[in-house]
């Protein structure tokens, strides 16, 4: 499974982000600061923008997005990049070896990572049929977005597959082999992108909370003190680097302070849309380009209601579908869709898993939709390889007449239309029915297994003799 998906990640790699440009947006900052850490050992890229080093995989001109900040020296002038430094750090290496080609591939040899770490955790941690999870695990690992972002010079695959392994290593017997991977994945995904720090406190609580049941205090102080200082040390790289907590500090474009990366007077109200449209939107939402993803609708209720781990896997969910709903700035962006979200997908897959493995009528399901979604993502390729559409501006355009047809069910949150708040009430009401189906399915099992276990009970049992 690792090697399918890491394979068709890597068939995008040759996809366009934009016009004349291998990648666009943040992804040129990103390999810039590769580039620095790779030949001088820094995130000061202010060499790298003279020598226009850029134009090796963006033609056009690059948008400012770094202010001046004192250097070393005086008078000294340092450029950094305004994002989290680990990101370049892992891909220093391939940089340096297979430039912007080399990047792309590390991040598809990460995908094919992630697929392995989750058919992994869904069989050893959530008992679920090997089939059944190579199954769902496939069908997600080799279509949009997971594909896509396996490629896409972000951070959000990385943050996943942490994601994935704190999971594995909240779920496992947190000893302390467990404990070091969780606190790892933990300190790992702000140092990706401080917008990950939700995700990362909340399966930081799960932790806790799990030790304290089993009365393991020690431990908990611990991984407390550990994550404490973690945070002391972020916070004191941060100021030194970025002159300030985050990244945003250095970015030019954040002219009332760093804190304005979340918006100047955000509506909170206008953002509660986002609930469902980062599901069903046309154009950004993940079902549209894989429609399996609506299943994660019942799959998380049944998952709620009578799953294994329900903590592990809803907690963190819920604090990443939250922080893209309510503290990105856009849900529609200079990005493929589906990217404020990615980095809680791993647990979304998990989930339905385990609701396909209790639920054999999910099965069929999952292997039709899903293949919907393959056939989605082979279309978006194959024209993107013949220099038809982009992986950024205009991938919606795409000649494929399945999603053509599709797309017209669901709502356009760019065009606020009668026919978009029709569509929107109608999809509304759709995951409703599915989340309640969901959750009476997951009662009706459990009623079933009671019934079970006491007809068994009830069964006499005769003496053994000799």
């Amino acid at each position: 499974m690792a090697l399918a998906a890491a394979l068709a990640a890597a068939a995008g790699t040759g996809v366009a982000a934009t016009r004349g440009a291998q990648t666009t947006a943040d992804e040129p900052q990103y390999l810039l600061s590769a580039l620095s850490v790779a030949e001088d050992g820094n995130l000061d890229i202010a060499d790298e923008l003279a020598a226009q080093r850029w134009r090796a995989f963006h033609a056009a001109p690059l948008p400012e997005q770094t202010r001046p900040l004192p250097g070393a020296t005086p008078g000294a002038v340092r450029r950094v990049s305004p994002h989290d430094p680990l990101l370049p750090l892992l891909l220093a290496g391939p940089v340096a070896v297979g430039g912007w080609v080399g990047a792309k591939l590390a991040l598809a040899t990460m995908g094919g990572a992630l697929a392995g770490l989750l058919v992994w955790t869904a069989v050893t941690r959530f008992g679920v049929a090997p089939r059944v999870a190579a199954l769902v695990v496939g069908v997600f690992a080799v279509s949009a977005p997971l594909a896509v972002y396996a490629t896409q010079v972000y951070p959000e695959v990385p943050a996943a597959l942490a994601v994935t392994a704190g999971v594995a290593a909240l779920t496992g017997t947190l000893r302390r082999g467990g404990r070091w991977a969780l606190a790892a994945a933990v300190v790992a995904l702000p140092w990706l992108a401080v917008k990950y720090v939700p995700v990362a406190a909340a399966l930081a609580a799960v932790g806790a909370v799990r030790l304290l049941r089993r009365g393991d205090r020690r431990p908990v102080l611990g991984l407390a003190l550990a994550l404490l200082a973690a945070g002391a040390v972020y916070a004191a790289v941060h100021l030194a680097v970025y002159t300030g907590v985050t990244p945003y500090a250095a970015g030019d474009h954040f002219v009332g302070g760093e804190f304005t990366a979340v918006g100047s007077t955000p509506s909170y109200l206008g953002r509660s849309r986002r609930l469902l449209g980062l599901l069903v939107d046309r154009g950004f939402g993940l079902a549209g380009w894989q429609p399996a993803w609506l299943l994660a609708v019942p799959a998380v209720a049944i998952v709620a209601r009578r799953g294994p781990h329900r903590a592990a896997l809803l907690a963190p969910l819920a604090a990443g579908w939250l922080t893209a709903t309510f503290v990105a700035l856009t849900m529609h962006g200079f990005w493929f869709p589906g990217r404020q979200v990615v980095v809680v997908l791993p647990l979304v897959v998990l989930a339905v898993a385990v609701a396909a493995d209790r639920h054999p009528v999910l099965r069929p399901l999952v292997a039709v939709l899903g293949a919907a979604g393959l056939w989605s993502y082979a279309w978006l390729v194959a024209e993107g390889l013949g220099g038809r559409i982009t992986w950024v501006v205009d991938f919606f355009t795409v000649g494929d007449p399945w999603y053509g047809a599709w797309a017209r069910l669901l709502p356009d949150y760019l065009r606020t239309t009668a026919a978009t708040e029709l569509r929107q009430a109608g999809w509304l009401l759709a995951v409703a029915a599915g989340a309640v189906c969901g959750w009476r399915a997951a009662g009706a099992a459990g009623d079933r297994c009671r019934r079970q276990r006491g007809a068994r009970a009830a069964v006499p049992v005769r003496p053994r003799t000799r």
